[in-house]
């Protein structure tokens, strides 16, 4: 039995919508082929695509759902309908490419060639299910693009403002996206009649249906024009970089996602663009290291410093402090010094700093401090009591 949909996308069957959308999402960022190595990286995308467009429409879902995927699938094969988002003008791609046929990989396909929806018409009635026909659908949203910015921890720690360049799809400045020019002259279309749909009556296994399709001819929007635009080829989509500013707030952590809203690919004629999805990635720092909210700094200190303790100036990413070291401090002993950590994302007050005492056995020693050294052994000093909870922690880290 092959793959169902569910599982290609990693859910449940009872996901939400939102839910496989994200999964989906999940998927085309790992498995693009513009993006992904993987051999067979193109078929596991349009395996992860195919399932979203029939998990998200309602009516295909419960149609699947009830035949089971094998038999949706020979339906689908039987009817004749062609994958939703096929045909058409192509959707923004975040990873690069637009273009005729593509749909839009973060958020369905604009136009195309038959709707799934319509699956479910052929077995449960089509106009007489109760369902009714389907209307044609309105100009879909732009897509969402995504990209990535580095920043090193004092940015995150202060946060900052950065401005970067991405390549995107925009809206055709010559044509305003609609693919041809203002003045090109136009037609009803007449494999459709200017409805952007035709009507087909098929046979299939359940009988007699109808089944109501955007008209390829035209893509669904009932009208023919007699040139394309020259500077997008008709798509309404030209590539452009642009420079934008983002805010990036102090306490961010690596692998968090700031939304610009507005700034990813347009929509279809003249629907609303699409967001631009900027994910984070944080530098590893020389001198710390973060965990959650916390820093982490290793404190090289001699050997008389963890005898006799001593008044040390600790590093903080905003400047040193004081810090006391007690006497007879231990290699690996930990001291935390409250709110000299990461501020707390959009919330109140800071994380710790861990401050790790590291001795460091000296390697080359003169004349004088060999001797004092001599003489702390000789006085017992090489003696070294090992309480028994040592022997515990030792098998613990084994």
């Amino acid at each position: 039995m092959s793959e169902d949909f569910y599982s290609a996308l990693g859910v449940s069957q009872d996901a939400s919508t939102e839910e496989i959308k994200r999964a989906y999402r999940e998927q085309a960022a790992k498995y693009h082929p513009d993006v992904s190595d993987e051999p067979d990286a193109e078929e596991k995308f349009k395996k992860a695509k195919r399932a979203k467009e029939v998990l998200t429409d309602e009516e295909a879902r419960q149609a699947y759902d009830r035949l089971g995927h094998e038999n949706f699938e020979e339906a689908r094969k039987r009817g004749g309908a062609g994958s939703a988002g096929g045909g058409g003008r192509g959707g923004g791609d975040p990873f690069g490419g637009f273009g005729g046929g593509g749909g839009d990989p973060f958020g369905g396909g604009a136009g195309g060639g038959g709707g799934l929806g319509d699956i479910f018409e052929q077995f449960f009635g089509g106009n007489g299910g109760g369902f009714g026909s389907r209307g044609r659908g309105g100009p879909q949203q732009g897509s969402d693009l995504r990209t990535e910015l580095r920043i090193d921890l004092e940015d995150a720690y202060e946060g900052t403002e950065r401005q970067f360049t991405v390549s995107r799809p925009e809206r055709c400045p010559d044509c305003e996206g609609e693919g041809h020019p203002p003045d090109a002259d136009a037609q009803t279309c007449p494999e459709c009649n200017g409805q952007g749909q035709v009507t087909q009556v098929r046979q299939t296994a359940m009988g007699r249906v109808q089944q109501v399709q955007t008209c390829r001819h035209c893509g669904g929007e009932g009208t023919l024009y007699q040139e394309t635009c020259s500077t997008c080829g008709g798509e309404g989509q030209v590539r452009n970089e642009a420079t934008l500013t983002v805010t990036v707030p102090e306490g961010i952590h690596e692998g968090q996602t700031l939304r610009m809203e507005g700034e990813g690919a347009p929509g279809d004629r003249g629907a609303p663009n699409g967001d631009l999805l900027i994910d984070i990635r944080v530098e590893d720092h020389p001198d710390f290291e973060r965990q959650d909210d916390d820093l982490v700094y290793d404190l090289a200190i001699s050997f008389p410093q963890a005898v006799f303790g001593d008044s040390i100036e600790v590093p903080t990413i905003d400047g040193t402090v004081e810090f006391d070291l007690p006497a007879g401090t231990q290699s690996g002993e930990t001291f935390r010094l409250e709110g000299k950590g990461m501020p707390r994302l959009r919330r109140r007050g800071r994380g710790d700093l861990h401050v790790v005492s590291q001795v460091v056995t000296p390697e080359d020693l003169n004349d004088d401090q060999r001797e004092a050294l001599e003489a702390f052994a000789e006085a017992g000093g090489e003696e070294v009591e090992v309480s028994q909870g040592f022997f515990k922690r030792l098998r613990n880290s084994l």
